[in-house]
């Protein structure tokens, strides 16, 4: 059995794939790869989803600029959750200009934005 056959792809054949700063251990944000997205992962060293929203291969930083360098694949002991482990090129991870995806936190019941807008969207996705 191949590497990519190991993994516990979900019935849309998709498993959720969690990105990680490699120096801080920071996590960026949570995403989706198929298999040509894994696959091209291992192949070229930099980050590719799967986007369901638009039903398509998102390579990171292909708009922005923003690219993930991959330092290391890992499975999860389940085999169905992969982790990246990257370098963020240009500091901004997020489609919101800030550094990470993870920057709403709930505070007496409200969600309240934690982190600050490094870059405003409309200048990164012009």
């Amino acid at each position: 059995m191949g590497w990519l056959e190991q993994v516990k792809w979900n019935d849309d054949g998709l498993v959720p794939v969690i990105t990680q700063e490699f120096e801080t251990k920071q996590v960026l944000t949570l995403a989706w790869l198929n298999k040509e997205a894994l696959k091209l992962c291992a192949e070229t060293g930099h980050a590719v989803y799967w986007s369901r929203s638009r039903q398509k291969l998102w390579h990171k930083g292909e708009q922005s600029g923003h690219q993930q360098i991959i330092k290391s694949i890992r499975l999860d002991c389940d085999n169905d959750a992969v982790l990246l482990e990257v370098v963020q090129k240009g500091g901004i991870a997020c489609h919101t200009g800030r550094h990470h995806c993870f920057f709403n936190k709930l505070e007496e019941g409200r969600w309240q934005a934690t982190e600050p807008v490094l870059k405003d969207p409309k200048e990164i996705y012009s």
